[in-house]
């Protein structure tokens, strides 16, 4: 995936428009029209043999007749002329190209070559990307540049919008225009056969002039890809998005529309918001967030002051904001008073601060200022209704003067709603002009609020250190691997509760005690073992929900109810269903319900990201995504603590208030165990444990079903996220003899890594990052230790001293998108120094980057740091000094080993 070659998409310096047309329906006449309109100041070149100039500008009859190699070409012909005409421009160096024609993918050339892989096929010998197909094109304001098919200009602005849908597109734009919202981009991916979500994101991420990124689409392609660079892009600036396809009926709709794999939505939300993402859910939602990111800052806080001249708008809005989880500001004594200084006495007197219906442009002003200086609110919504003695659009223009001078260093935000139609909606179109967030309805403003805290909150959450509870899990993968490809080789896929207890034991799950009877002679024997009373339950993959059917039996205290039991579910199954197959039946120590809460945790596998975990209640007619909250594995406690609060708020899980109560960590030391063993064991296709009995701390298995995948899964690649390498660790010994540790870092690691970080000495800190500098904070050690497998690395050296784990020393790299070259830091605590740690250290990370094929290892030093340049060049690094920087550069092409 070449970043450099998205440099001659986002900011081509020449532009060829294959298929340039004079006839204003045609594509190739829209295109030109755009790309002139637009004031692109590159050359734009059009190819058609049927006109001598399209539009004033000098035509070309073929590509091989351009006078330069353009950097983007926009194919505007029909759908089986692009493969030829991809690999002549390819041939002749263009570097990307922009496919408009749709129906690629479902047509053929006349030797029955699908036409969308022969034009990628030729694009990729050639190294070329393309854009589409069934693209709109592309507009970048900052640079003049519209190639596309859109039929108005975007405005600059900070925001990039992305979207597989090209009405979405020019709706939003269309919208934005409107209401003054200006674009850094806008790219319409289409089908999104080649660039795809993932590499725009990176490039966006680290765009400059992007401080914002919206997203639309109705699939992925690429899952851990996608994941790993919006969650990349997300930590410096807010992703929303807007996904299709949350009914079964859309999600068919949306796989005609741009095909792909159409995964499980609620596995798409728990995908999103583990990338630290926030979704909305409707175009009216996806234009409030809009509006909220043109206008807003960051926010510090979530307590909202609202300021209205009419008691029931603000009502509304207080209501909206208290249902969706918002907090109004406390007025403190000193703010109240100051208030009353300046308002009538018939103000309310508290947040929401009522200013009376006659209230005049004066008067909201003065109560801003108040509450603005305050340091009692976050953010400030000003709401204001019609009225026969003040002038809407007066007003409005008072509060913008009256915001111009006030201090933007507090960081507060102010949110307007002007209320109507007729005499609101000049006010909200100054307020749009002048770059004030406004809404038409105080609900409306309330919600793109909302937006602005919960995307705050996934921001903190994830960033919360986890409790370590490697030592709770005292986890056997052989064994439960051994046991599964037993059952494997038996052909048997689908695995009950008596045929899980030693694969869950092996992970320090518990489970009742339960064993299977072919008979009811059987079954005595069994129950007798196990002592009375017992639960009886018939065993048949034919009958998924047992107890709707009446084949479970609780609390059998003698022989003759087990005999009298299993009679009647026979009948029963004879008369209900005749053709279910009975293997047996299952007899089960009867489990101490009386306290206890009956929870359901399951394992699903999601076409699109794979295994996810799902947390409710259960039922018979529970379905994992819509009654039950998910997450992606892998889960530490701090992510599981998440999944187990989104369910509570959500009612998937409702706190029933018994004796015992929901011991919260104890739940989430059950997700996370379950989340380990789902890793370690790809040969688990799904896992359904109905009831999960909660009883304090006291956590059971009560009835269990597992299905095996029947061919072997590639561990790792079936996982959207990779989980910590647990391969990587490496115990080896230091010049004096002591013994250590060298492994990846974890979230786990943070408060460990911050003592380390401090230890450093005064110079040694000088030399780790290049000048002085302070303490560590608390988020950025969270981009520290929480880092992303897929796309950097980062080792540490630990030593066990007296019961605690001390961090010693760290080296970490970062790669590219290309995989072309990682760039390397190191660092070891001062007082260990001079034992060849670093040596360890650099070689460990050397050794993993060659096994990930990069190209080479390259790091930067201070010219006084010369026993960092020794240690390098004794590895096999090239070490040069930039004389201008005062820096030591070392570079070593990974290709060469190291001794």
């Amino acid at each position: 995936m070449s970043q450099r070659s998205m440099q001659a998409l986002f900011n081509p310096s020449s532009i060829a428009v294959i298929g340039a047309s004079a006839n204003p329906e045609r594509a190739g006449n829209l295109v030109m029209k755009n790309l002139l309109a637009g004031g692109f100041s590159g050359p734009i070149m059009p190819v058609s043999p049927k006109y001598t100039a399209v539009m004033g500008v000098l035509a070309y009859p073929s590509i091989m007749m351009l006078p330069i190699k353009p950097d983007l070409a926009i194919i505007c012909t029909r759908a089986s002329r692009v493969p030829e005409l991809v690999e002549t421009l390819a041939q002749f160096g263009c570097k990307t190209a922009i496919i408009m024609a749709s129906g690629m993918a479902q047509e053929s050339d006349e030797t029955g070559q699908n036409l969308l892989h022969l034009a990628l096929a030729h694009a990729k010998r050639y190294g070329m990307r393309l854009l589409g197909p069934n693209s709109l094109g592309m507009l970048f304001p900052n640079i003049g540049l519209n190639a596309s098919l859109t039929h108005t200009n975007a405005k600059l602005g900070k925001i990039a919008f992305l979207s597989q849908s090209s009405a979405i597109c020019t709706t939003v734009l269309d919208w934005a225009n409107n209401k003054g919202i200006g674009f850094s981009a806008i790219i319409s991916l289409g089908d999104a056969a080649d660039v795809d979500f993932d590499e725009l994101l990176d490039y966006l991420g680290k765009d400059s002039q992007t401080s914002a990124i919206i997203l639309y689409l109705d699939a992925i392609n690429e899952k851990r890809h996608f994941l790993s660079a919006a969650r990349a892009a997300s930590r410096n600036k807010p992703i929303l998005v807007l996904k299709s396809g949350r009914s079964i009926e859309g999600m068919q709709a949306a796989k005609l529309h741009t095909g792909g794999t159409q995964g499980n939505d609620a596995v798409y939300d728990a995908a999103f918001r583990r990338a630290g993402m926030l979704r909305v859910h409707s175009l009216v939602a996806l234009f409030a967030a809009v509006e909220s990111l043109a206008h807003s800052i960051q926010l510090k806080g979530e307590r909202l002051a609202i300021i209205s001249n009419g008691g029931g708008p603000a009502i509304l809005a207080a209501d909206e904001l208290i249902i969706k989880g918002g907090k109004l500001a406390q007025l403190s004594a000193a703010t109240t008073a100051a208030l009353s200084a300046v308002l009538p006495r018939a103000w309310s007197g508290q947040n929401p601060i009522d200013l009376v219906g006659d209230a005049n442009g004066q008067r909201y002003c003065q109560a801003l200022a108040v509450v603005f200086n305050s340091g009692d609110a976050d953010a400030i919504l000003i709401l204001h209704s019609p009225s026969a003695s003040q002038d809407s659009l007066t007003i409005a223009q008072e509060i913008h003067d009256c915001i111009n001078t006030l201090p933007a260093h507090k960081g507060i935000n102010i949110l307007t709603n002007w209320a109507g139609e007729d005499s609101a909606y000049p006010a909200r179109k100054f307020l749009n002009r002048a770059g004030i967030a406004t809404y038409r309805t105080p609900e409306g403003a309330v919600n793109a609020f909302m937006q602005m805290v919960e995307y705050r909150r996934n921001q903190k959450l994830l960033q919360e250190v986890p409790v370590s509870i490697s030592k709770l899990i005292p986890k056997d993968t052989v064994k439960a691997r051994h046991l599964l490809n037993l059952a494997r080789a038996r052909g048997q896929y689908q695995l009950a509760t008596h045929e899980t207890g030693e694969i869950l034991a092996a992970y320090g799950l518990n489970t009742i005690d339960t064993d299977f009877a072919l008979d009811t002679k059987g079954a005595l024997k069994i129950a007798k073992q196990l002592g009375y009373p017992v639960a009886l339950k018939l065993k048949s993959n034919d009958i998924m929900y047992k107890s709707d059917v009446h084949c479970v039996m609780l609390n059998l205290q003698t022989e003759a109810e087990l005999i009298q039991a299993a009679q009647q579910m026979l009948i029963r199954v004879n008369q209900t269903l005749p053709n279910a197959h009975i293997e047996g039946l299952i007899i089960q120590k009867m489990a101490l319900t009386a306290g206890a809460q009956e929870l359901r945790l399951a394992v699903i596998h999601d076409e699109v990201f794979g295994p996810a975990l799902c947390l409710g209640e259960g039922g018979s007619e529970w379905d994992p995504t819509r009654d039950a909250a998910v997450a992606l594995p892998p889960l530490n406690m701090a992510l599981a603590r998440y999944m187990l609060i989104q369910a509570l708020k959500t009612n998937k899980i409702k706190d029933r208030h018994l004796p015992a109560g929901l011991d919260l960590d104890a739940i989430c030391v059950i997700l996370t165990k379950i989340s380990q063993l789902v890793i370690d064991c790809p040969e688990i296709k799904s896992l359904d444990i109905n009831p999960l009995l909660a009883s304090g701390d006291n956590i059971c298995c009560l009835d269990v079903s597992m299905e095996l995948n029947p061919q072997e899964t590639e561990p790792l690649n079936r996982l959207a996220i990779m989980p910590y390498p647990v391969e990587l660790e490496e115990t080896t010994a230091l010049n004096n003899g002591m013994n250590i540790m060298i492994r990846p870092i974890l979230p786990e690691d943070e408060p460990q890594h911050l003592v380390f970080d401090n230890a450093l000495s005064a110079e040694d800190r000088y030399l780790r990052y290049f000048g002085a500098r302070s303490a560590m904070t608390h988020e950025e050690m969270a981009v520290l230790t929480q880092i992303d497998y897929a796309r950097e690395m980062a080792f540490i050296a630990t030593y066990d001293k007296d019961g605690e784990t001390i961090t010693l020393g760290a080296v970490r790299a970062s790669i590219d998108p290309d995989n072309t070259e990682a760039e390397f830091a190191m660092a070891v605590r001062s007082d260990y120094q001079g034992l060849g740690l670093g040596k360890l250290l650099l070689q460990k990370i050397i050794g993993y980057y060659q096994q990930q094929g990069t190209e080479r290892l390259t790091g930067y030093t201070m010219f006084t740091n010369q026993n960092m340049a020794r240690l390098a060049k004794s590895l096999g690094f090239i070490v040069s000094f930039d004389m201008e920087e005062q820096l030591i550069k070392m570079e070593m092409p990974l290709a060469k080993s190291f001794q």
